[in-house]
């Protein structure tokens, strides 16, 4: 399949210095692009990789040092199951 893109000046520079960079024509840095473009935005598969699972850990883990210190009280089977413990049911019932 064969499509027309109009590309910005600074954006048609940049990819056929990058082309020239990796020793490729045009076309083909082109379409592996759009290529990898379609399979980054694709749905998860639920795989990922080792370092996709620490760039996860860190993102989660980034001011994390700004969160509440709680006693380890707070998270016991009884402080989840309160409500049901006292005998009120925190879901109300249709």
């Amino acid at each position: 399949m064969t499509i027309k893109v109009e590309l910005k000046p600074e954006t048609e520079a940049r990819l056929v210095a990058q082309a020239r960079s990796q020793g490729v024509p045009l076309e083909e840095l082109a379409e592996r692009l759009l290529q990898e473009a379609l399979t980054a935005s694709g749905l998860p598969t639920g795989v990922v990789t080792v370092e996709e699972f620490r760039d996860m850990l860190r993102g989660m883990a980034e001011h994390s040092e700004k969160l509440p210190n709680l006693p380890t009280e707070s998270f016991s089977r009884e402080s989840f199951y309160e409500d049901r413990l006292n005998g009120r049911d925190s879901v109300p019932r249709r």
